[in-house]
């Protein structure tokens, strides 16, 4: 982070920061996904997601507010969500704001150690590299663990689509078009 980049951070009082992280830590949660695609050199996408859902949307307004980041989403059963899936909120805001105002629970704190170790990986472009997004993959695996956790794909449905397809792990990085 360079200087002065984290002003807002300084902005925010420290009630305010311990509250929401006190929040977070009950309702948040930390989420990498995997997504298949054919345009990448790999076949797959990392994204990157923070997210927290209630069903008062106050406390997710002042979040997204404080935070300077992210979007709102609602459910048609009146579940709302602040979500941030942009790498670049998740890096310069998401991730120093929870390293300032740390969580209490041991799951929690564990499971952000996990997030943060991922998303650093992808900031260094290691999810481009077989080695690299089979590390991610892996870490990935400790991340959310417990009741409620759905993975649509895994560790060995990676290796799967490795050994369908190797001349993936030769492919050149293509610079992605941009809309």
């Amino acid at each position: 982070m360079e200087i002065g980049q984290d002003n807002w951070l300084k902005k925010i009082p420290p009630h305010i920061g311990h509250y929401f992280s006190g929040f977070v830590d009950g309702e948040g949660s930390f989420n990498v996904s995997l997504r298949r695609r054919d345009d990448h050199t790999l076949g797959w996408q990392v994204v990157l997601t923070f997210n927290v859902s209630q069903r008062d949307k106050t406390v997710l307004l002042l979040l997204k507010r404080h935070l300077g980041c992210g979007r709102m989403q609602e459910r048609s059963d009146g579940v709302c969500y602040y979500v941030v899936a942009s790498p670049t909120a998740i890096k310069e805001r998401i991730i120093p704001f929870f390293k300032k105002y740390n969580f209490l629970s041991t799951s929690k704190k564990y499971n952000f150690s996990i997030f943060s170790q991922i998303a650093k990986l992808v900031f260094e472009g290691k999810h481009h590299t077989a080695e690299g997004l089979e590390e991610i993959i892996k870490l990935r695996e400790k991340l959310n663990i417990g009741r409620g956790r759905k993975r649509k794909y895994n560790l060995t449905n990676y290796q799967q689509s490795l050994s369908e397809n190797p001349q993936r792990l030769y492919a050149k990085v293509q610079p992605r078009k941009k809309d």
